[in-house]
């Protein structure tokens, strides 16, 4: 069995490549918010990965968290890599929320430094569920 459901489709949604590359940066949380832990990401974030104790064990914990996003977070067109990426280095010019089509928002985070930069904290928290949203409704479609 491959850790997935039996039944369940099974699609990856996000690289353990690029877990282990936010990682290296894991006192930060980043690659908790990538595999959908924004709660604990942001106490990494302000206990510096509880003082890197917690940080070491997520190196062995990274597998595991991967393939808990695979499973909860809908594949689709709208590609998790790719939107992490512009949100981490490019996410006050709104370049992710383009990328998922949303225009509106993207111009509103342009003009605004990300609204504030808390337009982009905000996305740092739900940026997979609207991935998994854009992705569900464009199968729908």
């Amino acid at each position: 069995m491959n850790g997935y459901q039996q039944g369940a489709p099974s699609h990856d949604t996000h690289s353990k490549v690029l877990g282990y590359l936010l990682w290296i940066f894991g006192f930060t949380g980043s690659h908790r918010f990538y595999y959908g832990k924004p709660i604990t990401g942001t106490i990494w974030f302000f206990t510096l990965g509880l003082l890197g104790i917690g940080w070491l064990i997520d190196l062995f914990l990274i597998p595991s968290m991967d393939r808990e996003a695979d499973m909860r977070f809908e594949s689709g067109g709208v590609d998790y890599n790719l939107a992490w990426i512009l949100l981490t280095f490019l996410g006050i010019f709104g370049v992710h929320r383009l990328y998922q089509g949303k225009w509106i928002s993207a111009l509103i985070y342009l003009f605004t430094g990300g609204l504030f930069l808390l337009g982009v904290l905000y996305d740092f928290w739900t940026l997979n569920s609207q991935i998994s949203q854009v992705n569900a409704e464009r199968r729908r479609v």
